[in-house]
């Protein structure tokens, strides 16, 4: 079977910064992309940032310059550094990956807290 788990959530002033990892495992085929997403109270889940097995990165427009995303291929690791957070980037920050032949699962998410 298939498992995504995320970690490095945690609470933070604004200004600081977080690393999130992402491990997925279980599987004998590559990953084709691993994504993060956020979802916070009240809001719908939004995609943050993304990286495909070649290095093809996306960001949201608000994360840009601030969040870094990376991988490991040979871990099936991802990060997402995220630097000069904001408290606006409170959420629940969840780890999607998506392998080869539509095989896919999410995480159960780590909770991210910026305060002013």
């Amino acid at each position: 079977q298939v498992q995504v788990e995320e970690s490095g959530g945690g609470s933070v002033e604004a200004g600081g910064s977080l690393r999130l990892s992402c491990a997925a495992s279980g599987s004998t085929f590559s990953i084709h992309a691993i994504s993060w997403y956020r979802q916070a109270p009240g809001k719908q889940r939004e995609l943050v940032a993304s990286i495909t097995s070649g290095g093809s990165t996306n960001y949201e427009d608000s994360v840009k310059d601030r969040f870094t995303i990376s991988q490991n291929n040979a871990e099936n690791m991802v990060y997402l550094q995220m630097n000069s957070l904001k408290p606006e980037d409170t959420a629940v920050y969840y780890c999607h990956a998506l392998w080869y032949l539509n095989l896919e699962a999410w995480g159960q998410g780590t909770l991210v807290t910026v305060s002013s």
